[in-house]
C-alpha cells in the first residue's frame, strides 16, 4: 500500500500500480487512447522502476511478455492502444490462455461517452477477448482502477494462471482520484484450492503402489506450479518410468534414465507404447489434449488413472479418470510422497523389473534415428550439435512446425522454464518476440530461437526491437523452403499434393539481418554446422541470424496420425527393425 493517499490521474495510477506490483518490463506500443499513460511513464522515468520495451507490432508485445512470464514465473505485462492495437494483441492473448501463462494486458479504450458509438479506433475489447482470457475488466470509473488492477494481477497469477485484460477508457486515465493501492484482494467467487484432499491422496498412493506397469505422465502444470523438485523426488523414490508433454519438458531431467521421452503425436515409440500398455497412469499437471491422447477411445485402455491438477474443470474433461486430486501441484506432490513413504504397501520390484525390460525392448527401436551421413544438412543434426555446444543449459524458444518438434525431440532439457514454445495454440511468429522477453529477463544467459523460414517472417520486424535494446539472441532458422509441417501432412495424407506450402520468393536472410544491423550467416553444408554454431555462440554481444539450408524432404517421426491410437505410430522408414516384443505381465 502507498505510504499516504495522493490525488493522481488514472494514467498515473496505472503506472504506480505497476510499480507496486514490481513490474520490471512493460511491453507495448503507443496510440491515441493510451497517450495519457505513456505520458505518465515519461514523467516517472526518474524513478526508473519500469522499463518500457517498444515492440514493432502488438502481437509481439504479448509474445514477448509471454516469453518473459514462462522463463521467470512472473506475470508478463502489456500496454496497447484501442481498436487495432487491441485486436493485434488477441493472437498473443490466446497463445497465453491456451498454455496457462500469467499475463496482464492493458488495452486502451475510447472515452466512456463514446463507447458503443463506433468511435474512431473503437472495438469491444472485452467481448472480443472473452473466449481467450481467464478474466477481463472494463474500468468505467477512475475510483475502481487501482482495485481492478490488483484483482487482475491476483487472478492472472493464482490457481491455474492465465491472461487478464483490463480495458481502460481514455477519459478514465485523465480523471483524478485518491490513490491507495490495496495490499491484498479477495474475490468471493474465486478461491483456488491449494491442498489436495487427504482421502484422495491416500487412495492414489495405494493405487500407485499396486501397479505392475506404472507410468507417470506430466505436463506444463508442473512447470507453472514450480513442482519440479517434488516431481523428481516422487519419481525417483518409486523408480517408475516418466514421460512428459511438449509443455512439460524440463520439469523432470531429460538425461535421467527414468525419462523415456516425450509422448504424443511426435513422441517417442517407447513413451507412447508404455502409455498404451500401462495399468496405472499418474497424470500430473497435464490436460489430456488431443495431441497426446490420439483417438480418445483408444487411450490407455488398460489403465486406472490418477489426475492431479490445480484446475477442477480440467479433470475428466477429455478422459475419464478414476482418482481426481485438485490442488497446487507442489503441495499435492509433497503430500503424496509422504503418503507413499508411510504406506504399508511397497513397490512390486519384480513386476517393475519386467516392465522396464519391456520398455528397454521398445527403446531398441531407436525411433528418432535419422541419416547421419546425408550430403544435406539434417535439421536434427543442427539441434543435436546445439545441445552439445551449450551443454543443454541454454534458453530455447521456438516457433511452430517441424523445427519445434525436432527441438523438443533432440534438445534434452534438464531444467524447467528453459523450453519456451507455443504448445496449445501453435502460433507461428511466437519464437522471436518470446526470445526478446527471455533475453531481457536473463541478459547474461544464452537465448536461442529455433525457427523456420515461414514462421520467422510472421514477426520478423522485431529484429528492429532487438537492435534498439541490444539483445544478443541467436536465431537458428531451419530453412527447408516449405511450410514444413504442412508439406509433411500433404505428403502423407494428401497424395503429395503440395498446395501452397512452398515458400517461394524468400528473402536473403543474411542481407535482411544485416539491414537491421545484425550479423547474418548462411550454412549450406553439414560440415559447416558445428563451426558456424561455435562462431555465433562466441559473439556474445550480437544477434546472429543463422540460415541453415536443410533437407526439404525431411519429416518428423514418429507420428500418430489423426484418428489413430498412441500405439499406431508411423515410424521413419530408416528406423531399425523392431525386435520381437517380450510378453507383457
Amino acid at each position: 500500500m502507498a505510504n499516504e493517499a495522493e490525488n493522481l490521474t488514472g494514467a498515473e495510477i496505472v503506472v504506480r500500480c505497476l510499480e507496486e506490483e514490481g513490474v520490471e518490463y512493460l511491453f507495448g506500443y503507443p496510440g491515441g487512447s493510451v497517450l495519457h499513460i505513456y505520458d505518465a511513464l515519461f514523467t516517472r522515468d526518474h524513478v526508473n522502476k519500469i522499463q518500457h520495451i517498444l515492440v514493432r507490432h502488438e502481437q509481439a508485445a504479448t509474445h514477448a511478455a509471454d516469453g518473459y512470464a514462462r522463463a521467470t514465473g512472473k506475470p508478463g505485462v502489456v500496454l496497447v492502444t484501442s481498436g487495432p492495437g487491441a485486436t493485434n494483441a488477441v493472437t498473443g492473448i490466446a497463445t497465453a490462455y491456451m498454455d496457462s501463462i500469467p499475463m496482464v494486458v492493458l488495452t486502451g479504450q475510447v472515452p466512456t461517452t463514446l463507447i458503443g458509438n463506433d468511435a474512431f479506433q473503437e472495438v469491444d475489447a472485452v467481448g472480443i477477448t472473452r473466449p481467450c482470457v481467464k478474466h477481463n475488466f472494463l474500468v468505467n470509473d477512475v475510483k475502481d482502477l487501482a482495485t481492478t488492477l490488483k484483482k487482475a494481477f491476483y487472478i492472472a497469477t493464482t490457481g491455474r494462471p492465465g491472461p487478464v485484460v483490463v480495458d481502460i477508457p481514455k477519459d478514465v486515465t485523465a480523471h483524478k482520484t485518491t490513490f491507495e493501492y490495496p495490499a491484498t484482494t479477495e474475490l468471493r467467487s474465486y478461491k483456488p484450492v491449494q491442498n489436495g484432499h487427504p482421502g484422495q491422496i491416500r487412495k492414489a498412493a495405494d493405487l500407485i503402489l499396486s501397479a505392475k506397469r506404472p507410468m507417470i505422465y506430466t505436463g506444463g502444470g508442473v512447470v507453472l506450479g514450480d513442482g519440479s523438485e517434488e516431481l523428481i523426488q516422487f519419481t525417483q523414490s518409486l523408480g517408475y518410468p516418466i514421460t512428459q508433454t511438449l509443455m512439460g519438458l524440463g520439469a523432470y531431467p531429460a538425461t535421467n534414465k527414468q525419462f523415456i521421452g516425450m509422448l504424443g503425436m511426435h513422441g517417442t515409440y517407447e513413451a507412447n507404447m508404455a502409455m498404451h500398455e500401462c495399468d496405472v497412469l499418474v497424470a500430473i499437471g497435464a490436460r489430456f489434449d488431443d495431441r497426446v491422447t490420439g483417438e480418445v477411445d483408444k487411450f490407455c485402455p488398460n489403465a486406472k488413472i490418477i489426475h492431479i491438477d490445480i484446475d477442477p474443470s480440467s479433470i475428466s474433461k477429455n478422459v475419464r479418470v478414476d482418482i481426481p486430486i485438485v490442488g497446487n501441484i507442489k503441495n499435492v506432490l509433497q503430500d503424496l510422497v509422504k503418503e507413499v513413504q508411510n504406506n504399508t504397501r511397497t513397490v512390486d520390484e519384480a513386476a517393475l523389473s519386467k516392465w522396464w525390460a519391456q520398455i528397454h525392448n521398445w527403446q531398441e527401436k531407436n525411433c528418432l534415428y535419422y541419416d547421419h551421413g546425408s550430403e544435406l544438412i539434417k535439421p536434427q543434426a543442427v539441434i543435436e550439435t546445439l545441445y552439445e555446444l551449450t551443454n543443454g543449459d541454454a534458453f530455447i524458444t521456438s516457433d511452430v512446425g517441424q523445427h519445434q518438434m525436432w527441438a523438443a525431440q533432440f534438445y534434452k532439457f534438464d531444467k524447467p522454464r528453459r523450453w519456451i514454445n507455443s504448445g496449445g495454440l501453435g502460433t507461428m511468429g511466437f519464437g522471436l518476440p518470446s526470445a526478446i522477453g527471455v533475453q531481457l529477463a536473463y541478459p547474461d544467459r544464452p537465448v536461442f530461437c529455433i525457427t523456420g523460414e515461414a514462421s520467422i517472417q510472421m514477426c520478423i520486424q522485431e529484429l528492429s526491437t532487438c537492435k534498439q535494446y541490444d539483445l544478443p539472441i541467436k536465431l537458428i532458422c531451419l530453412n527447408n523452403r516449405y511450410m514444413g509441417m504442412v508439406r509433411q501432412w500433404q505428403e502423407m495424407f494428401y497424395d503429395k499434393r503440395y498446395s501452397h506450402s512452398y515458400m517461394d520468393a524468400l528473402p536473403d536472410f543474411v542481407k535482411l539481418a544485416d539491414s537491421y544491423g545484425h550479423l547474418g550467416m548462411q550454412i549450406t553444408q553439414p560440415n559447416q554446422v558445428e563451426n558456424a554454431l561455435k562462431e555465433a555462440i562466441a559473439l556474445k554481444d550480437r544477434l546472429v541470424f543463422m540460415d541453415f539450408i536443410t533437407d526439404p524432404a525431411e519429416n518428423v517421426f514418429p507420428m500418430v496420425a489423426a484418428g489413430k491410437g498412441q500405439h499406431e505410430m508411423v515410424l521413419s522408414p530408416l528406423s531399425p527393425q523392431m525386435p520381437v516384443e517380450r510378453e507383457l505381465a
